[in-house]
């Protein structure tokens, strides 16, 4: 799970892709970069450790401009945390020039399209990640099979199994494209006034992963891309749907729940929406139970503040801030391993003084992944007065792995694939423990069976040996 943001042929669009990048932080804090081509042809790419606003300074931006340029946030899921592991990617082509690339997802099949370009075609691999294996790919069909730009993508789309969200600079020309079932979510604006007869003009369109990033460049959101759809932007002509490699839709519902701002506009869905509404179902399942003016409902902040917020206005109850996050540190889901998301989260949450004692506490969470941060949690609450506390989950049960993108790379590290559920409940420290079941979804959702669920009911897209090579994967984005 990262973000990627671009934007066409704009005076100072470094700086515009640093702004949009800015406002998807949330979807990567390990690093994060930009590539700017420049109106002579180069391409310049700057990358680093860190949050946007440390990385790409004014200093760096002066000196990476380009009138196109794309940028990205990384998350990693696996793998080293290095430079060398960050995008955007620069592609370097021996004849002709280069291209940059920077892609959102998971390709399943990464193992066997790398092995297939190094042994059989000599192509060298200066990092880990599926960001530098599409741009790869396609630069295969563009040298040894000597198809045209456009052809090389969709060639390359046809041939990646997973995840992406990409965006690709070449010569004068922007490229987006998204896998066929449109897991991560992306979307597409402009910095002009949109038409009457809905022709886009290539020049000013922003390409981003989420809708909430159009706000702080002054961008109109066009619409989502569409799942399979390739995208091509060229100065002074309209925006071109180059192809449409549709299947069967499948969007991650884990950026409804979690990933995905809640001022979001994604799949079809108002996040914040989602969210209330998750919160409600959540309260409709405790309808026998005996809440009173002792009870009181809080979140696990921020991500779940709006499914608390949906749970206390349908069940009646006081909903407050009892328990406080520190801004400062980041979302300790995204820390690259378990050391780090266990001292985040004792830097991150500090319980209100004197306000629990005494008191029942419904406290509500996006999700349990594996068990370790709630558990915690529940333990400051206890510690700090909380007689009763009874926990309640803005997801069904994570019992599988997810092969597009987000860190839940084995079962063992599952709480619910290895527990039962009175044995979380233990763990957790509760009374009681629910989940929303995933039936409840298609009162929510607008398009329940264009949603992906494999993480809860173990539905893959793909067969399941397709994803044996994931398992021990040095990095993925």
């Amino acid at each position: 799970m990262c973000g990627i943001a671009g934007i066409f042929n704009v005076s100072g669009a470094e700086t515009l892709v640093a702004e949009l990048l800015f406002s998807i932080q949330h979807r990567g804090q390990e690093s994060c970069g930009l590539a700017a081509r420049n109106d002579r042809g180069n391409i310049f790419c700057y990358k680093g450790m860190g949050l946007v606003k440390n990385v790409l300074n004014e200093e760096i931006l002066q000196k990476y401009q380009g009138n196109i340029a794309i940028g990205h946030v990384r998350y990693p899921t696996a793998g080293k945390s290095d430079e060398t592991n960050s995008q955007p990617h620069v592609i370097e082509l021996p004849e002709g020039p280069h291209l940059a690339i920077c892609s959102n997802g998971d390709i399943i099949n990464y193992y066997e399209l790398r092995t297939w370009l190094e042994n059989d075609y000599g192509f060298t691999f200066k990092s880990d990640n599926d960001g530098e294996l599409i741009g790869r790919l396609i630069a295969f069909y563009l040298l040894h099979k000597k198809l045209t730009i456009e052809e090389s993508i969709i060639e390359a789309q046809k041939q990646l199994k997973g995840a992406f969200s990409s965006i690709l600079i070449y010569r004068d020309k922007m490229f987006g494209f998204r896998d066929p079932h449109g897991y991560r979510p992306y979307v597409i604006g402009t910095l002009e006034d949109i038409p009457e007869n809905g022709e886009i003009l290539s020049d000013g369109v922003v390409l981003v992963s989420e809708s909430c990033a159009f706000g702080i460049v002054g961008a109109k959101m066009i619409r989502e891309m569409l799942p399979g759809e390739i995208i091509r932007l060229e100065k002074g002509k309209p925006m071109v749907t180059v192809a449409v490699n549709s299947g069967k839709t499948q969007h991650c519902i884990f950026e409804l729940i979690y990933f995905s701002r809640p001022d979001t506009k994604v799949f079809g869905e108002k996040v914040y929406d989602v969210r209330k509404k998750i919160g409600a179902q959540l309260a409709d399942y405790d309808k026998e139970l005996a809440f009173g003016d002792d009870t009181v409902v809080i979140a696990v902040p921020d991500s779940s503040n709006f499914v608390a917020l949906g749970y206390a206005q349908k069940a009646k109850l006081s909903f407050d801030m009892g328990l406080l996050r520190n801004h400062y540190v980041g979302r300790t889901f995204t820390k690259p391993d378990q050391k780090q998301r266990d001292e985040g989260v004792r830097h991150k949450f500090n319980p209100l003084p004197d306000f629990f004692n005494g008191k029942k506490v419904v406290l509500v969470d996006d999700s349990i992944v594996r068990g370790t941060t709630l558990r915690k949690i529940s333990r400051m609450l206890r510690n700090a007065g909380a007689k009763e506390i009874h926990i309640r989950i803005g997801s069904p049960k994570v019992i599988g792995s997810c092969y597009y993108g987000i860190d839940t790379p084995t079962k063992q590290e599952l709480i619910a694939a290895n527990k039962s559920h009175d044995e979380i409940c233990e763990y957790l420290g509760a009374d009681t423990l629910k989940h929303i079941e995933i039936d409840d979804f298609g009162k929510i959702l607008h398009n329940f069976d264009d949603f992906c669920f494999a993480c809860f009911n173990l539905k893959y897209q793909y067969k399941p040996e397709d994803y044996h090579q994931k398992v021990n994967r040095p990095d993925a984005e």
